[in-house]
């Protein structure tokens, strides 16, 4: 198969993210010799709770939505997968069914690996298996960190550590301000945080009142990034 056709700066997502440019050359090379480009639009169905895996897909653009479904029935966002992030792995290789929703969101690209791909480069290069236990102990290690934030953080402390970390992934740079550029209304982040949209909404009140953060009507720009550092480390 052809390399798959990607723009500069989507290229660079794919190349410069640290698992991925850990690996081999020969191994990057055959990942994308195999891969597919899909273009989709804000809103556009990934994956469904209960589906089969199909698909190895990495983010090349834009984001992927997470979520799962209350009792209630509402839709709760769980994570964004971000540009340079590879996911779907697990799925592919336990053979169960997919454990979550994804969804795009905002304009994303994604490269693809279909699922008897995955196998064959399984087959053909033993260190995509060691590769993919050090991505799958990183989730893991992640996780932990989540569950220890919830229990021992403030939602202040919380709330300024997601907002590095978007400035991180997502952080279009203005001067010395930050302009996250993924668009979140107030009610995702609060699902990120497992806080209220009320409680969120003040805490950021609070840090535009300290000169953190601007709050714009679609996005967030971090004024001071040494200030929000400081406050996610109360």
């Amino acid at each position: 198969m052809n390399t798959p056709i990607l723009t500069i700066e989507e290229r660079h997502n794919i190349d410069s993210a640290s698992w991925f440019s850990s690996l081999s050359h020969t191994l990057r090379s055959a990942i994308m010799a195999r891969a597919f480009v899909r273009r989709l639009q804000d809103g556009t169905p990934l994956a469904a709770r209960g589906g089969p895996a199909e698909d190895w897909v990495g983010v090349a653009k834009g984001a992927v939505r997470v979520s799962t479904v209350s009792l209630s029935g509402k839709q709760v966002s769980l994570t964004y997968v971000e540009p340079g992030t590879w996911f779907g792995d697990i799925a592919l290789f336990d053979g169960l069914p997919r454990t979550h929703d994804a969804t795009v969101h905002g304009a994303t690209t994604l490269v693809g690996v279909t699922k008897a791909d995955f196998k064959e480069l399984l087959s053909q290069h033993t260190e995509l298996y060691e590769a993919l236990l050090r991505l799958n102990c990183r989730r893991l290690r992640l996780m932990f960190n989540l569950f220890e934030d919830l229990n021992t953080r403030p939602l202040s402390a919380r709330l300024a550590k997601q907002l590095l970390l978007l400035a991180n992934s997502y952080g279009i740079a203005q001067g010395e301000e930050i302009r996250i550029g993924l668009q979140l209304a107030q009610e995702d982040l609060a699902q990120l945080l497992g806080a209220s949209r009320q409680r969120v909404n003040q805490e950021l009140k609070e840090l535009e009142r300290e000169g953190v953060l601007r709050v714009e009507p679609t996005r967030l720009v971090v004024l001071h990034r040494d200030k929000l550092l400081a406050a996610a480390q109360r």
